[in-house]
């Protein structure tokens, strides 16, 4: 076992370290924390607009007119997502070299309209909000880092226009960004017009047919989800945050899953994706945190003998109850722990492998695309996530037994070792 856990450290703990110092990947997770809360506003409305069973109370003409209401909530954030992290990217790779973060954010996002096709309505360019959300989320990340590079790059080699020291500083910052974004926006028309000579027509179409397709067909899969959800288990058992690192690179895929998800839905058609970002935060994330730990605090108040135990569960049931696990993770503890290493990678693969083929099956309805707060709590999490349907509820507790179950030797094996512990030193 020692000799296991020291080949796991060696090989991983120097991925993650790069991963975790990673600028690119830091501010691609950062930006999408930047879009986080608007994304959220726009799903409390979905839920709202589609209450269970008040289609049925109402007329269907009032039922519409109410849908009607609440629909520019989702269709100003969630339809339009990928905006709100191009802004994010930009101003935080900016933000990495020390220069005007806000300019980095402005010509991010004015490269991505650069390179997104419009659709003439008369004389009127109109660009599908499809574009501005799932389908445009690769060809916006790519832009954004490149656009970000460019401009630093511009900026690092002093190409600015310097102004009088008596000039006020507003003016000063914003002629100075002036050639920087000037030449990389150009450079970002030229592209567009390239592409507007090739099969594809244009950027979009080709980042969309050659990469994010694949990729996302890749993402969707079991296989590369179980991959996924283990990792996390890995880097938080050595101690460093394994949602945030592989979040870092899966958030693309499944926030483009979860924004077709969430079309067909509205739409009232067949829901194209089991996994999604909300797959993986409610139904692995969302039962107390990583590693699903509701269950073992409530192991902890069934079996718990020793003091330790007691205690632990009751400093952390609160915290717990809203999927924050720190207390169990650091006080158990979970970090480094060669005791709990089995249940703490099989219970996520298995309740991984037991939603996605409830789903599948069409026991359970998959997430509809809205995006529920991560502290909302189990149950009313999955109720919510699956578009209102109870079904999504009651998999969360089956999945919370099942964790239980899981655990319940080892911890066991556990808390008898503490209490064993505790009786010797009263004696001694």
């Amino acid at each position: 076992m020692n000799k296991f856990m020291e080949m796991l450290e060696n090989v991983l703990l120097p991925i993650a370290d790069k991963l975790n110092n990673n600028r690119y990947l830091t501010a691609l997770r950062d930006g999408f924390m930047v879009a986080l809360p608007l994304i959220i506003f726009g799903s409390i409305f979905v839920v709202i607009a589609n209450l269970p069973f008040l289609d049925r109370v109402i007329s269907e003409e009032a039922f519409a007119a109410y849908q009607s209401a609440l629909g520019p909530a989702s269709a100003a954030t969630l339809s339009i997502m990928g905006m709100f992290v191009i802004i994010g990217i930009g101003y935080k790779l900016t933000e990495h070299y020390e220069n005007e973060a806000i300019y980095g954010g402005v010509v991010a996002l004015t490269a991505f309209l650069i390179l997104t096709p419009q659709v003439l309505e008369g004389l009127t360019g109109v660009i599908p909000t499809a574009s501005l959300g799932a389908q445009g989320m690769f060809l916006g990340i790519f832009t954004a880092f490149i656009a970000a590079e460019l401009y630093n790059f511009f900026v690092r080699k002093d190409w600015t226009i310097k102004m009088p020291a008596g000039v006020p500083q507003a003016v000063s910052r914003s002629f100075s960004a002036l050639i920087p974004i000037t030449i990389t926006l150009s450079v970002f028309l030229i592209i567009r017009i390239i592409f507007s000579y090739t099969s594809f027509d244009t950027v979009q179409n080709f980042i969309y047919t050659i990469i994010q397709q694949p990729l996302t067909q890749l993402g969707s899969g079991l296989p590369a989800t179980i991959v996924a959800v283990l990792l996390i288990q890995l880097f938080w058992f050595f101690g460093l945050h394994g949602q945030i690192i592989v979040n870092s690179v899966f958030d693309p895929i499944w926030y483009t899953l979860n924004e077709q998800n969430l079309s067909a839905f509205q739409a009232g058609t067949e829901l194209p994706n089991i996994v999604t970002k909300q797959f993986i935060d409610s139904f692995i994330v969302g039962m107390g945190g990583s590693g699903m730990t509701l269950a073992v605090i409530i192991l902890i108040f069934i079996i718990g003998r020793s003091r330790q135990m007691k205690e632990l569960g009751k400093l952390g049931a609160p915290a717990g109850i809203f999927n924050v696990n720190e207390p169990i993770i650091f006080g158990l503890p979970i970090i480094m722990n060669p005791l709990i290493i089995i249940p703490w990678l099989l219970a996520p693969v298995v309740v991984t492998i037991i939603t996605y083929f409830s789903m599948a099956t069409g026991l359970v309805p998959p997430p509809a695309g809205v995006i529920v707060p991560w502290t909302t709590p189990v149950v009313l999490n999955g109720f919510l996530a699956t578009g209102n349907a109870w079904q999504g509820g009651l998999l969360q507790a089956v999945n919370l037994v099942v964790v239980m179950m899981i655990w319940w030797p080892f911890l066991k094996i556990m808390d008898k070792s503490y209490y064993e512990k505790e009786k010797a030193a009263k004696k001694s």
